[in-house]
């Protein structure tokens, strides 16, 4: 019985199937973490982009802006992400205050609030729009063992100027 090899594909087969199924279960999570970064950065840069083609918004300009921003991380779920968007407007130093801000979930930027915003984007009284992007990813399988940090943020930030006029002005007091 010892000489007897029949029963030694099926062994080693147990031996590795787990490996197998931690290694393809990780390349999946990981794919879709990196697919969902990679969306969260298109949200942020098509937020800003489309409250900078605009003169003047209102809140359900914002909302519908963030609706349609929103909808690119179609088929992820939408229900962890929250966008704010904010208007800085520069003063005579080139110091940068928020005009006005709007967030999805939570809580918005303060307004007349300081914003340090990245060297060389603004110039002495011009503005600059913001859309800040928070996703709490979960792994799909939600394996928060050893194996699986559990759920974490996903954060970006995306800066644009106003496209039509010196700043992005908000003409209701709604968000």
């Amino acid at each position: 019985m010892g000489r007897d090899r029949r029963g030694v594909s099926a062994i080693e087969f147990a031996l590795i199937f787990p490996a197998l199924i931690l290694l393809y279960v990780g390349t999946v999570e990981i794919g879709n973490a990196l697919t969902v970064y990679r969306r969260t950065a298109q949200v942020a840069a098509t937020a800003a982009d489309l409250t900078a083609q605009v003169r003047a918004v209102t809140k359900d300009d914002i909302e519908d802006i963030q609706a349609a921003a929103s909808s690119i991380l179609n088929p992820y779920s939408t229900e962890p992400l929250k966008i704010v968007l904010s208007s800085v407007v520069a003063d005579d130093e080139n110091n940068g205050k928020v005009d006005w801000s709007c967030a999805s979930k939570g809580g918005a930027r303060a307004n007349n609030s300081s914003y340090n915003v990245p060297a060389g984007l603004t110039e002495p009284d011009s503005s600059v729009i913001v859309a800040e992007i928070k996703y709490t990813f979960t792994p799909l399988l939600g394996l928060t063992t050893i194996f699986s940090p559990g759920s974490f943020d996903m954060t970006r930030t995306f800066y644009t100027r106003p496209r039509r006029s010196m700043k992005v002005t908000k003409t209701d007091n709604g968000c």
